[in-house]
């Protein structure tokens, strides 16, 4: 009985680190295909203001719309009870304000969590006639992302923020083992 339940801890432990590895390394980032938008994924404001790591999400899918690969950005977010506005919206205005022409910007503002962002992002993606995305989002987060959009039949490549606010391990750990843990908890119980 002992050395089975030893097994079993052991299979877990190493199945755990092989997930976080996985996520660790991240899908790879599709660097030539094209689609009709970025969709980025939303991130923390600061009353009005993206915080910085949402700064470098809206920041990337700028550059990915100022290079032709993508011809729309979606910006996805709800507002926090502490907040001015929405996260989508906050990203909208801070986009504009970096030379973006609003008639290419679209949001979705009712969404709270990951898979929210998709599911609410899916209405303004068929409104909009717009099959495929880029997802943009911080390294650590691509995985299950991806995972994710890939469950609602989203059409999605990678691209993840060259840049992160994740450098050293006090902060990547502690986000690694949050990704690790919620993909799990996804996988088991779907959202």
């Amino acid at each position: 009985m002992i050395r089975r339940l030893g097994f079993i801890a052991i299979s877990a432990a190493v199945w755990w680190i092989g997930v976080a590895i996985w996520i660790g390394i991240g899908p790879r980032d599709d660097t030539e295909p094209k689609a009709g938008a970025a969709l980025v994924l939303g991130a923390a404001v600061d009353g009005g203001t993206p915080s910085p790591v949402f700064q470098q999400r809206i920041a990337h899918a700028i550059s990915l719309y100022k290079s032709g690969r993508v011809g729309r950005i979606i910006f996805t977010g709800g507002k926090s009870p502490e907040d001015s506005l929405a996260e989508a919206e906050a990203a909208r205005l801070w986009a504009m304000a970096r030379g973006v022409p609003a008639n290419v910007i679209l949001t979705e503002q009712q969404s709270h969590t990951t898979f929210q962002n998709f599911s609410e992002a899916l209405p303004v993606m068929r409104d909009a006639r717009i099959k495929g995305v880029i997802v943009v989002s911080d390294p650590l987060h691509m995985r299950r992302a991806m995972v994710m959009a890939r469950s609602l039949g989203i059409e999605a490549s990678a691209s993840a923020t060259p840049t992160s606010q994740y450098r050293s391990a006090r902060t990547r750990v502690p986000f690694l083992l949050r990704e690790t843990y919620f993909i799990h908890h996804f996988w088991f119980f779907g959202a």
